[in-house]
Formats: C-alpha cells, structure tokens, sequence
C-alpha cells in the first residue's frame, strides 16, 4: 500500500506537493468515491482518478547511462539537441535524469521514473560521493590543491571539503590529469572549482556515483539498476552516504 499522492506523482500526473493540492480540492477519486485527505493509501487493484481522467501507474524503473560528451541532460531540448532519453528508445515509460551532467561532460548518469528515489538521491542534505576525472590546461600546485580540499569560494558560496588526487602530468604540455571526489551538485561546480585556482577543465568526466561505476559500458551505452543497487543506493542516502 502506498500513499494516494505518491502514486499520483509517480504516474507522472503532477509532482507530489501538487498532487496533494488536487486531492485537497477533491479532484481525486478512489474506486469512484471522491478522496479529499493526504492520508488515503492505495493498493495495486484500487482504480484512482485525477479529474476524471483514469491513471495509469507505472512500475518503477532505474538505470545507469554512460553519458557522452556532446548530450543534454534533460528529456528534451528547444535546441534539437540530443538529450539523454533519446538512448532509451523503445522504452514504455517515461524516465528522467536523476540530476545531470554538463553538455560537455560524460560520465555515470542516473535516470528513473520515481520521484521519490530521485528526491532522495538529489537532497544536498544526503552526500552521495561523486568521482570525477578531469583534465585541466595548467599544472595545479600542491597548495592550490589543497585549496580544492578545504573548500573553494564560488559565486554561489563556499564549497564542501573534496578529496583530490593528481594522477599525472604533462610539463612540456602545462596539462595535468586529476581525480576528484565531491557529494554535492551545484552547476558546473567542478569546472568552478577548477577555474577558481587557475586551471581551465579541457575534459570531464563522472566515473562513479556511490559505489556505481562504468564498467564494462562504452559511451552512450545503459543497464537497468538490480533491486539490490536500488536499495543499497537507498540505504547510502538515508545514512548520510557514509557506508
């Protein structure tokens, strides 16, 4: 049994927050009787209804894309670019990003059609690590480093301590190679940081989410999330993404 407005935001009708305005104004229906309480749960045989118009629930879905460089995070773009979704044709269900990733940028991308795990997995108060590689124009000393791990000023506030590795570097080029690891998703945050110390990002790339990788997948590739990553994905974000 679930609750009535989270089955309502889960089809894909409304977000949960309006969902809950529509029964309060009694434009929902339970097997024909109208329900004006957020306290109402439902089961997979109740027959529900949104201003009379039937609702159609939707099983729960993940899955884990290796974004290319080059693609929108987003299900659809004025531009005619290419967006995410456009990987997943053929699917019966409506998917969307969980967060995103710069049109620049490629890496591990999560998409879903439950709001909830997407809330869950988004809220900054739960600090799911991020792992990303990033090649920069300019060698990063050692203080500015540590600058990156302390935290960096931005424009939109100081960001949280991160945990940075050089992997390499190139004299001759002025380039280096650096693995960095945060649990926040501010906008372009690691390009920011970067910039912040002087070193422009050439190219970035997300490796891991959590305990995810990319393993065994080629760029514009996909795999559904097991029930067991699901629910470990969950476990982590509720315990504050230490485990």
């Amino acid at each position: 049994m679930e609750r009535l407005q989270k089955v309502i935001a889960h089809a894909g009708i409304a977000s949960r927050r309006k969902a809950e305005e529509l029964i309060l104004q009694g434009k929902v229906k339970v097997n024909g009787q109208v329900v004006t309480e957020l306290g109402v749960k439902v089961g997979p045989q109740d027959k529900i209804e949104v201003d009379g118009i039937p609702v159609e629930r939707e099983e729960p879905v993940y899955y884990l894309l290796y974004k290319p460089r080059g693609v929108i995070s987003s299900v659809k773009d004025e531009k005619g670019r290419k967006v995410v979704t456009d990987f997943f044709e053929g699917l019966d269900k409506r998917i969307y990003p969980i967060g995103r990733l710069d049109y620049d940028t490629s890496g591990l991308l999560l998409l879903t059609n439950d709001g909830d795990f997407a809330n869950l997995l988004m809220h900054p108060r739960y600090e799911i690590e991020k792992v990303y590689i990033a090649k920069v124009r300019g060698i990063p000393t050692r203080e500015q480093l540590k600058q990156l791990e302390k935290g960096i000023m931005l424009e939109d506030g100081m960001t949280a301590p991160a945990k940075v590795k050089m992997l390499s570097l190139d004299k001759r080029k002025q380039t280096a190679i650096i693995e960095i690891r945060i649990h926040e998703g501010r906008n372009r945050q690691v390009r920011r940081m970067f910039e912040a110390i002087g070193c422009r990002v050439m190219k970035l790339k997300r490796e891991r989410y959590a305990f995810l990788d990319l393993k065994g997948l080629n760029p514009g590739d996909y795999r559904e999330l097991s029930p067991h990553e699901v629910k470990q994905l969950r476990a982590l974000a509720l315990s504050g993404g230490r485990r």
